[in-house]
């Protein structure tokens, strides 16, 4: 049984906004407070799951019906998605328990509340214009927690991110007043059903827009300049959750944009285009980094090139393998970055050279890392392989050859950088007077669910794709969609 599920939304607002003055009672407290509001909204989404599959959840808000009022729509899609990026958040708050502990700041964990709220607004509304504020709420908190170790690497790199990030939002507002002066409304789905009555030289100018405001928050080429620093010189458990979370908000936009509200066939060409461009120029980018953290934020662009070819392809085992890479990336990014930062604090240097003999002073630490290394490359039994195979084979089947060559020579330029690390940690000499302690308990939790959830999706495959699926029809076949939520006022 489920709760409202506007509870998914308002709770973390809330909570973020109760924790400065719980701070004054107990800080020890606060670092609890985003598990509990987090662990509920997983529990929730996972509630839900088996409700939306079989027909979309609307939530209608003060009463007034779609499209009159503002309303939530809870499809397979935006469920997968919002598990994802609550699953993720549970993980990472797990991981926030000790990482503060040194010097308890409320205020990190009232940003990271944010952040998973408007990410999980993203997702779940049926508003374009409610999905533009929440990207905001999602986007500011982002460009507070790369700063916050306030050293001027994290200062720069936050200001690069407001930069760029400030453009997204005023392409994105821009289209957005485009659609809303043509159609009259701001629903999505009212939207998809006016637009062809559009003229088409507004359409595709909003089209633009959009693409390009939300193509920043998805890491595409060339509009992801901003991912490397923040990334890497945010705090280590953000990180993780930028490739969780804030991206995955991102790419789910994206493909709201280009499969339900427009209808332009040539714009899957260009995500297709974009999606190789963005992997080949990751990939190449990240075996010239030095530093661990950087490697692994050029790597997770790369990741988000592969979904864009699969959601280019516009098939239906396509969008299928586009959303498996999603969730494996969800999944082993955050456990790649989760013990990286442990790699990089203990040998008391970013740099990869440092790393050398971990594997043998940290062994379990090293393992984590190098299972997520190996899944990330796609070797079987691990869940990596599966989205990797589905959509290569999906790419030669529609006949794009050299795109699919193209992706197999990232693969492999991916497989020499990640197996250098590897090599390093496990077949060199540790370097003396390294920084060694204990890991905290609840860190090897947290990698040691994502680690166990990544090998069980590898082995079950089949269990991940069940939910999948309706989540790619959803997609493909927008009228289910669309009457969903114009019909729920009936």
């Amino acid at each position: 049984m489920y709760l409202d599920p506007v509870l998914m939304i308002a709770l973390p607002l809330f909570a973020a906004f109760l924790i400065p003055p719980l701070a004054r009672i107990s800080k020890g407290l606060v670092k609890y407070v985003p598990v509990l509001i987090i662990g509920f909204n997983l529990y929730e989404m996972v509630m839900l799951l088996p409700h939306s599959m079989v027909k979309p959840v609307i939530v209608v808000i003060a009463a007034w019906a779609p499209p009159l009022g503002i309303n939530l729509t809870i499809g397979p899609l935006g469920n997968i998605l919002a598990l994802i990026i609550s699953l993720v958040g549970f993980v990472v708050a797990i991981y926030n328990i000790r990482f503060m502990e040194e010097e308890p700041n409320e205020k990190y964990h009232m940003l990271f509340l944010l952040l998973t709220a408007g990410a999980t607004g993203m997702v779940l509304t049926g508003d374009i214009f409610n999905m533009f504020v929440f990207l905001e709420i999602t986007s500011i908190s982002s460009y507070a927690l790369t700063a916050f170790l306030r050293d001027r690497d994290g200062a720069e790199a936050a200001f690069k991110y407001l930069l760029i990030g400030s453009l997204a939002s005023t392409f994105i507002l821009l289209g957005i007043a485009l659609i809303y002066a043509t159609t009259g409304t701001l629903n999505m789905a009212q939207i998809a059903v006016r637009i062809k009555d559009v003229d088409p030289r507004i359409a595709i100018m909003a089209l633009i827009l959009l693409v390009t405001g939300f193509g920043i928050e998805a890491e595409m080429f060339p509009l992801n300049g901003w991912a490397p620093d923040a990334y890497s010189q945010a705090p280590t458990p953000i990180g993780a959750a930028f490739g969780g979370i804030v991206v995955k908000a991102g790419v789910y936009a994206l493909a709201r944009l280009v499969y339900t509200i427009f209808d332009f066939q040539g714009i899957f060409h260009f995500i297709l285009i974009a999606g190789i461009i963005t992997l080949l120029i990751a990939e190449m980018s990240a075996i010239r980094q030095k530093q661990l953290k950087r490697m692994l934020a050029f790597s997770s662009i790369g990741q988000m090139g592969l979904v864009l070819i699969a959601l280019g392809l516009a098939t239906t085992r396509g969008v299928e393998g586009g959303l498996f890479q999603m969730f494996n990336h969800a999944m082993i990014k955050p456990l790649l970055f989760l013990s990286a930062g442990y790699l990089v604090f203990y040998s008391g240097s970013k740099n990869i050279e440092d790393m050398d003999g971990m594997g043998r002073v940290k062994p379990l630490l090293s393992f984590f890392f190098a299972f997520g290394a190996f899944a990330i490359l796609g070797l079987p039994p691990l869940s990596g392989f599966w989205s990797k195979f589905i959509i290569l084979s999906e790419t030669i089947r529609n006949g794009f050859i050299a795109i699919a060559a193209l992706a197999l020579f990232g693969s492999i330029i991916e497989a020499v950088y990640y197996l250098r690390v590897v090599g390093r940690l496990y077949f060199k000499a540790p370097h003396e007077g390294l920084h060694v302690q204990y890991v905290p308990k609840s860190a090897l939790v947290a990698m040691g669910i994502l680690a166990i959830i990544t090998l069980i999706a590898g082995l079950y495959p089949d269990f991940v794709m069940v939910y999948l699926k309706p989540a790619a029809a959803e997609l493909l076949d927008k009228t289910v969609y669309i009457k969903s939520v114009l019909m729920a006022g009936l």
